[in-house]
Order: C-alpha cells, then structure tokens, then sequence
C-alpha cells in the first residue's frame, strides 16, 4: 500500500503524520530528535507498507538525521518550502483559519498535482527540482 508522511521538523522533536492513496489517517506521532525518532518513524511506516519504494514524504527541509534516514531507508522525500504550504493553504481554506491539525497533518496533502512544490532530495542539501 502507498503511504505518504507528513514530516515537520523541529529541533527537540519531529511531527509525522501518515495517510494512505484516499487521505484516510493511519497514524499521527510526535517523535523525539534523534536515534529514537527515526526509529519510531520507521516502525510508524513498517506498520503500513513493507515497501519503502511505496512511502512519500514531504518534509520542509532537504537535510539533517531524519531526511537522510529516510532517503537511506529508500523513501521517496520531497523538500516543500514552508511558504508553498501556507500558499496551499490560502487557496483552499476559505474562512482564512488557520488548521487545528498538527503541522505534520499538512505535507501529505500536498501529494498529487501539488508535489511540483517539492524537490526530491539526496538528504545531503542537493536536490533535483521536479
């Protein structure tokens, strides 16, 4: 099954949020930084698909210990500038509020038409821009 991660990093902590292909909500955590966050956000994925070629993150950074796990692991990792998130958001938020999802809720529902915003990474701060 395709999972797709929401990924919004933090220094202390990291907020990871998993959907499947329908946006149906798998599972939402915050995880510590860290050798013990990268371990929980895999056993996140694991409990989903056993195909990390079927998991999509989209993480508002290109570097650092989680995005190069994940790229390690064979995740597909999207960079998204935090600006394009809020821009989505004002084109599909009417009322101009503000989400009460985590902000790890928001990445994955950029997939799709909306993943041209995203660079696909190497964890090492290049990127190919899609």
């Amino acid at each position: 099954m395709r999972v797709f991660v929401g990924h919004d990093w933090a220094e202390a902590h990291h907020d990871v949020f998993i959907e499947d292909e329908t946006g149906v909500r798998l599972a939402a955590a915050r995880v510590p930084e860290g050798i013990e966050g990268v371990a929980r956000l895999h056993a996140l994925v694991a409990d989903h698909t056993d195909d990390p070629a079927d998991v999509t993150v989209a993480t508002e950074t290109d570097r650092g210990l989680f995005v190069g796990a994940m790229v390690a692991a064979g995740y597909r990792v999207l960079a998204i500038n935090p600006m394009s998130v809020a821009r989505y958001r004002e084109r599909h938020v009417t009322s101009g509020a503000k989400s009460e999802a985590p902000p790890g809720d928001r990445s994955p529902r950029l997939r799709g038409n909306h993943v041209s915003y995203g660079t696909t990474t190497t964890g090492q701060g290049s990127a190919v821009v899609h």
